[in-house]
């Protein structure tokens, strides 16, 4: 090696085993495209993820009933049209078992497998002031010397565990973020689940129809839009195959990165008409409801109240039973501030003589104990499966699990944990070329069909990455200036809906302690990409370079 024994920072360096030009955390959706655009411009780079395959997000939610709710044929690639039309998909929103293959044909096709390290987890990474490089530790003992960190690990893939005792049980205890690959029996078993989110949803659903008895700890209920999940045959797939020009066109523009967008103004319509939008939005069997049928739900508490009126409405006619309402259907936030998780046949499993709900608000859950769950009251209820659908830390927490150390040894967990900032999602001020993707002040928080946005900041960090080699330049840094500037915009134009109203993992108000701050950029996915080109096309003004 050519740097010294020890450097300033306090690392051997003869230690240092690999030496590359780029590091990328993660091998799911956005670091699969970040490891090929690099390799594509020439970079000696390595992916390493804690799986033993790729997928990421799909590799570790294996749980039963776990699916898209983004249609399939927009949750893809589209910077090749021959990879997009090389894989047809089975229905409209397909189980993880098919969208494992999905990633895996596309790790196989970009031939990305030579160049990723599975089984490895990242446990420290160092800003070596001396070199103005990334010491990258592993916890298989790996110090690896590279110019540039690039992360990504995902949004939603800190699992969220909190309750005392859970090493104690003595049946079986799982995770949905950490489900096992061998398949789970639930026949017979009385079964608790914690939990009632998007995830919760899915596994609810799923095993009513098997378990035992299900028990189903309830805190805060949930808007729900029942799936409409259409198979799909030869001519419906040659149908989106079609359009592949028009979605490359149309999604990076659009507010949420759907193929659907907002198309109507509230006030421009009568009452009959914008029922009707409602209805139609309803029919389609998709977040369509959400997200492209009024923009003014996000806004207006007047326009909000009616829609989640109509929602409620539509629950009362499936639930029936006065005492299930009072329990299942939201009565304190209004639609679309939450996360709006699709179902099917969700709210049925709770009219089965098997299933039962157990209300935490009033009573929480004080711990796990060797038979079950034991609530503040200090009734048990004994399991022989406890199933914890209790989220995640979103948008930090899969950085915070790593020591990250940038200048002056200052440390991303500890800063986090005062007060969370990034510029634009990509950086961070003070950890010199640390690229990010699904971190706060991004739509890819949470506000967008995922694919769309990382496609666009994987392309954002490459372009970046390109420029600065094709200027001889060694460090990037967004100044504190601009920092500042983008927090400001970011809490502006978040502060101004009703989402920031709303206590939500939106907010990471589900983690005690978590600084509060909507972590998903609110001003819309084309309008936040519009903002990094004109970056991009400055010369990365804001961003200190040299």
């Amino acid at each position: 090696m050519t740097e010294a024994a020890v450097n300033a920072n306090g690392h051997d360096a003869s230690h240092v085993t690999t030496r590359l030009d780029a590091v990328v955390i993660g091998a799911g959706v956005a670091g699969l495209y970040q490891l090929y655009r690099l390799r594509e411009q020439g970079l000696s780079v390595r992916a390493i993820d804690a799986a033993s395959g790729v997928g990421g997000t799909w590799y570790w939610n294996r749980y039963p009933g776990a699916r898209f709710d983004s249609e399939a044929y927009i949750y893809q690639y589209l910077f090749s049209e021959e990879l997009y039309k090389g894989w047809s998909w089975s229905e409209k929103f397909p189980a993880q078992p098919e969208i494992e293959r999905w990633l895996n044909y596309v790790a196989d096709r970009l031939d990305l497998r030579k160049d990723i390290q599975f089984g490895t987890t990242v446990v420290r990474a160092q800003f070596n002031e001396a070199t103005q490089r990334w010491l990258v530790t592993t916890d298989k003992g790996e110090l690896i010397d590279t110019q540039f960190l690039v992360t990504c690990c995902g949004m939603l893939s800190a699992p969220h565990v909190s309750f005392p005792g859970q090493d104690t049980f003595e049946g079986d205890l799982f995770h949905t973020a950490r489900w096992p690959k061998q398949p789970v029996s639930f026949a017979g078993k009385r079964v608790g689940i914690i939990g009632n989110g998007a995830t919760g949803i899915q596994v609810i659903q799923t095993i009513a129809g098997e378990a035992g008895h299900l028990k189903v700890f309830v805190r805060t209920p949930q808007y729900v839009i029942p799936m409409k999940n259409p198979k799909y045959g030869a001519d419906d797939a040659e149908a989106y195959k079609s359009k592949f020009k028009h979605l490359t066109e149309r999604l990076p523009h659009t507010f949420t990165g759907f193929e659907y967008d907002f198309e109507h103004a509230w006030a421009d319509l009568s009452p009959d008409r914008r029922r009707q939008v409602i209805e139609e939005c309803w029919e389609d069997g998709s977040l369509k409801l959400w997200i492209s049928s009024f923009a003014e739900l996000f806004f207006d508490e007047a326009v909000n109240a009616e829609i989640s009126e109509f929602v409620r409405g539509k629950m009362r006619e499936r639930l029936k039973d006065p005492k299930l309402c009072d329990l299942l259907i939201p009565a304190d936030y209004g639609f679309g501030t939450h996360r709006v998780p699709l179902e099917q046949n969700f709210l049925e499993a709770f009219l089965r003589p098997n299933v039962e709900i157990v209300s935490v608000k009033t009573n929480p859950i004080e711990r796990v104990t060797p038979k079950g769950i034991q609530m503040a009251d200090g009734t048990v209820h004994e399991f022989d499966m406890i199933v914890l659908a209790t989220g995640f830390d979103a948008g930090t927490g899969a950085l915070t699990r790593i020591d990250i150390r940038g200048r002056d040894n200052r440390s991303l967990r500890e800063d986090w944990s005062r007060d969370i900032r990034t510029t634009m999602g990509l950086q961070v001020h003070g950890y010199p070329n640390l690229f990010t993707t699904a971190v706060p002040l991004a739509p890819s928080a949470a506000l967008c069909n995922m694919t769309t946005c990382l496609q666009q900041q994987v392309e954002w960090i490459d372009d970046c990455i390109k420029y600065m080699r094709s200027k001889d330049l060694k460090v990037i840094e967004p100044t504190r200036e601009t920092e500042d500037g983008w927090v400001a915009h970011h809490d502006e134009t978040a502060n101004a809906t009703l989402i920031a109203k709303t206590n939500s993992w939106y907010l990471g108000s589900n983690i005690e302690g978590k600084p509060r701050r909507v972590l998903s950029y609110c001003g819309g996915v084309g309008a936040y990409r519009q903002k990094c080109d004109e970056v991009a096309a400055s010369g990365y003004q804001g961003f200190a370079m040299h």
